[in-house]
């Protein structure tokens, strides 16, 4: 893959079995990286050492809550806005002590990965970016309804066939790209993003976007 001056990079965070998932939108707004499975946080980085893209957008929280906490400050602040619920992220304690939380600690990994390698990085949640793209899910799947919201986006470059992990780490590509470009919600360390001027935020209004 070549070097673009500008580039954008997104990534979903699973655990160890899962590994991460990588897009990246070159800098005319074009997929190059279309959900590409990585297997560590220092392969990640390896593969993104070349591309320097200006952000790397993370879907996974970018520190645990306070000691003792059973959430974080930006957390509340997003749910408190309304978008869509959230799974909130406890302390270190408790993330070391309870399996489920794995991927929360591959997501620690590769932030003091990307830090270490100068590569800037911001924690996105894609389920954020979907309802703002395509509205609340309700009860439609989640494969649907994040199908549909990728199809509308129209974006250059996406595959046919995507599974959800994919499908997540280009939501983060976008978002870096709107984050960059200050068209981003904001809520601490998380950012999602922000609908456009003369739409709710629940609806396609901000579709298009990623490509203007």
């Amino acid at each position: 893959m070549r070097t673009d001056p500008t580039c954008w990079a997104g990534v979903d965070v699973g655990g160890r079995r899962k590994g991460f998932h990588l897009a990246v939108l070159d800098s005319r707004g074009r997929l190059s990286v279309a959900g590409e499975r990585v297997p560590t946080a220092r392969a990640l980085v390896d593969r993104l050492l070349p591309l320097r893209p200006s952000l790397v957008a993370v879907d996974a929280p970018r520190r645990p809550a306070e000691p003792g906490a059973r959430s974080r400050v930006c957390e509340r602040e997003f749910v408190r806005a309304g978008i869509c619920a959230l799974r909130f992220t406890p302390d270190l304690r408790e993330l070391r002590s309870n399996p489920f939380h794995e991927w929360v600690l591959r997501g620690l990994e590769l932030y003091a990965a990307l830090d270490r390698a100068g590569l800037p990085a911001v924690e996105c949640f894609p389920t954020g970016a979907w309802t703002m793209w395509a509205g609340p899910r309700s009860a439609t799947p989640r494969g649907a309804w994040s199908s549909r919201a990728l199809e509308r986006l129209s974006v250059p470059g996406s595959p046919a066939r995507l599974g959800q992990d994919a499908r997540d780490a280009i939501a983060a590509a976008l978002t870096a790209r709107l984050h960059t470009s200050g068209r981003t919600l904001v809520f601490g360390e998380l950012v999602v993003p922000a609908p456009e001027r003369g739409t709710s935020g629940r609806g396609p209004g901000p579709i298009r976007s990623p490509r203007g």
